[in-house]
């Protein structure tokens, strides 16, 4: 179990790494902050590029926390909330990717609340200091609040600054219509 607690921890923070690093630095196709930022403004994340920055340190701090299996439910925290809002510029067009859709957002969110639920295992920093014993079935329901508090503030700041833009902004520019 504890190979496969690391291997998945390894493998969420390797994709996460990779999306932080396509916000943050331009690296594996991304646009990098000036680039994203144009598609952040379009989903009705402004300003662009400090929402850009936030969300790849959002990812860049959940990516390092969850390989090195340390601060497990603040990794799943971080995580899952910088998911719920990556989702909801997909949300109208439903769960799957190849339709626009927020499969992505979604698989990993879970991935950072299932391993809040089961703990990083006894490969991780969290085990070395004696912390492992912070995650669990009943930690699950705090990472997940703190996870929706969290987002609350971006998709309400999204929220005002689509009805402000008008009915046509809340469309994903690229996604079927």
């Amino acid at each position: 179990m504890n190979a496969g607690l690391l291997l998945l921890r390894l493998l969420l923070a390797g994709l996460l790494l990779g999306h932080a690093a396509q916000k943050l630095t331009g690296r594996f196709g991304g646009g990098g902050p000036e680039g994203t930022a144009a598609v952040f403004e379009s989903w009705g994340f402004r300003p662009g590029r400090p929402m850009v920055l936030l969300a790849g340190t959002c990812e860049l701090t959940g990516a390092l926390l969850f390989a090195s299996g340390a601060a497990t439910p603040l990794a799943a925290s971080v995580v899952l909330g910088t998911m719920i809002v990556a989702a909801a510029p997909n949300w109208p067009n439903g769960p799957w990717a190849h339709l626009g859709g927020y499969e992505v957002p979604f698989v990993y969110g879970a991935l950072a609340l299932v391993l809040a639920m089961t703990g990083p295992g006894s490969w991780s920093v969290d085990h070395a200091v004696g912390a492992d014993g912070m995650s669990g079935v009943l930690w699950a329901p705090a990472v997940a609040a703190v996870a929706v508090v969290a987002a609350a503030p971006a998709l309400l700041l999204r929220r005002r600054n689509l009805r402000d833009r008008g009915p046509a902004a809340t469309r994903t520019p690229g996604a079927p219509s």
